[in-house]
């Protein structure tokens, strides 16, 4: 399996992240313009490291994908909020019959998850259960799939809404989804995106675009 890990200035929580990655399982580390040394720094812990020039989070996850070689491709934050070691329990709903895999976060501790954007994805999570008929409760970063099924989705977004579009495709395709929980730890560092009102918002308006769209 090779794990995408999307990375923005993660120096802190790469040395983790990349610790518990998976014996059989491979790291790719998308490097979207960090100024820290999170580049170098996952060379050294023997990551593949992907130069993303193009800012946005659907960039780095996309970018990822393509450089990808193994059957299963799963996609994680490198902020230390999520153990990719959970990546065999993904691979083993694959293997059972599962076309894509998504995870629900569940707070390991109080603050893991700030209130603006739990209850941000809450409605977000609320809208795509009515747009699609799924049960999923959550719309997060961590997911996982066969990598030439995914390749051939049409998924256009790459900002934000990359997460929702790929579950939108995926019920189009007539996939079979899953959710799993996984659990959530507060992260290294300050967040980019969802860590800030600023972000959050910017996560939502992408979002409802692709839902809109």
């Amino acid at each position: 399996m090779d794990i995408v890990l999307p990375c923005l200035d993660e120096a802190a929580a790469l040395p983790w992240v990349l610790d518990r990655i998976p014996p059989q399982a491979r790291a790719i580390v998308v490097d979207n313009g960090s100024r820290d040394g999170s580049a170098q720094l996952a060379r050294d812990r023997g990551a593949l490291v992907v130069e993303c020039g193009r800012r946005g989070y659907g960039a780095a996850c996309h970018a990822g994908l393509e450089a990808a070689t193994a059957e299963f491709v799963m996609f994680c934050d490198c902020d230390a909020s999520l153990d990719p070691a959970v990546a065999t329990q993904f691979v083993a709903a694959l293997e059972a019959g599962a076309d894509l895999v998504v995870g629900r976060r569940v707070p390991a501790e109080r603050g893991a998850w700030s209130l603006s954007s739990r209850f941000a994805n809450r409605e977000l999570a609320r809208r795509v259960r009515a747009r699609t008929g799924l049960s999923l409760r959550d719309i997060g970063p961590v997911r996982a799939a066969r990598r030439a099924p995914l390749l051939a989705l049409p998924i256009a977004d790459r900002r934000s809404g990359y997460p929702v579009e790929t579950v939108l495709r995926a019920v189009q395709a007539g996939w079979a989804v899953q959710e799993l929980d996984v659990a959530y730890l507060p992260r290294a560092g300050r967040s980019k995106v969802t860590g800030t009102l600023r972000g959050t918002v910017q996560a939502v308006r992408d979002m409802s675009a692709v839902l809109a769209s």
